[in-house]
Order: structure tokens, then C-alpha cells, then sequence
């Protein structure tokens, strides 16, 4: 009598635990879940990005410093060579 109590609940418990499972999942798959599921993986991959460009930015300018300090150049409005001299233009003049 114990042993087919102990079996049917055990069974029992197995397919309360295998219908939540398959019920999670199919959850899971539904078109709502999916779409909430890539636009959160947008949104990470696009503060990714963000973190990434910023990283790039950053050490732009501190190669440039470096370099900079390299070819004794401290100020940063010097006039480099090939570089067109900036020309102001009056339009009332030009009539």
C-alpha cells in the first residue's frame, strides 16, 4: 500500500513539474516574449556602442596628446602646413 502511495505521488509530482516546464517555455516562445527579448538585446548592444565609441574617442585624444608631446607641440591652435587660412567674407562688400 505504501509503495504504490509513494509511486503515485512521485508521478504526480513529475507531471505538475513537466506541465510547469513545457507551460514556462512555451511562455517563453510567444511572439510578445520574443520581441520583449530583442528589444532588450538591442538596447544592450546599443550601450555597448555607446561605451565603445566613447572608449575610442578617449584614446584618440590621448594619442593625439601623445603625439603632440612627441613633435613639441603644446598648443593645440597651431597652424599646421596644408591647412587653408581661414577668410572672412563681407557680403555688403561684395555688391
Amino acid at each position: 500500500m505504501f509503495r504504490r502511495a509513494f509511486w503515485f505521488t512521485a508521478g504526480a509530482a513529475t507531471g505538475v513539474w513537466a506541465t510547469t516546464k513545457v507551460h514556462r517555455k512555451i511562455r517563453s516562445l510567444s511572439p510578445e516574449s520574443l520581441a520583449a527579448k530583442a528589444a532588450d538585446k538591442a538596447l544592450e548592444a546599443g550601450d555597448r556602442l555607446r561605451t565603445f565609441a566613447q572608449d575610442v574617442r578617449a584614446g584618440m585624444a590621448e594619442r593625439e596628446d601623445q603625439l603632440n608631446d612627441a613633435l613639441g607641440r603644446t598648443a593645440p591652435d597651431l597652424d599646421l602646413p596644408g591647412q587653408r587660412p581661414a577668410i572672412a567674407y563681407n557680403r555688403k562688400d561684395d555688391h
